[in-house]
């Protein structure tokens, strides 16, 4: 009966660890689900009356792969792709736990510099406002994201969105 009693008890510690490891485990995961991503450019976009984005496998396809060959220089480096028809937005580096809600952040505090009468944008040197421009893009649709951990010494996070149609189109207001 006392062999009973000490697996039931291994048996129960074990399924209290794994409910434990789940918990720990889950916010990190929900915080970079395709839902955040969207639910983060709606409310940015809600803000300024513009319509919502919705999530599109093959652009969040694109995203994933661009991170993964970012990711895969070892250095963690944000490069713009070219040529892929999407508009574009990178955030993360070496060193970082980068998520959904710090990459959409980011851009958003962006707004600060732009001037929508007259189309503007006053961020300091070296700082855009394409960024937020770019979640905002009024005819901008569809988005998807990537998210890929680098290698190398350094670590990191890349995270791409990439946006379908693009926007950003000088002279043009995103709204």
């Amino acid at each position: 009966m006392e062999l009973y009693s000490s697996a039931k008890a291994l048996c129960l510690a074990l399924a209290m660890a794994m409910a434990v490891a789940t918990v720990l485990v889950t916010p990190c995961t929900a915080q970079n689900s395709p839902q955040d991503f969207v639910d983060l450019h709606n409310a940015a976009r809600a803000e300024v009356g513009v319509g919502e984005v919705t999530w599109d496998d093959t652009v969040a396809a694109f995203a994933q792969s661009w991170a993964e060959h970012l990711a895969g220089d070892g250095g963690c480096g944000l490069q713009h792709s070219s040529g892929s028809g999407y508009g574009e937005n990178l955030y993360g580096g070496p060193g970082g736990d980068w998520t959904a809600e710090g990459a959409v952040g980011l851009w958003v505090a962006e707004k600060q510099w732009y001037d929508h009468d007259s189309n503007t944008c006053s961020a300091p040197e070296g700082d855009t406002c394409l960024h937020y421009t770019q979640v905002v893009w009024r005819d901008s649709t569809t988005i998807g994201c990537g998210r890929a951990e680098c290698g190398g010494d350094a670590g990191g996070v890349i995270i791409s969105c990439n946006y379908n149609p693009p926007g950003n189109f000088e002279g043009q207001s995103p709204y």
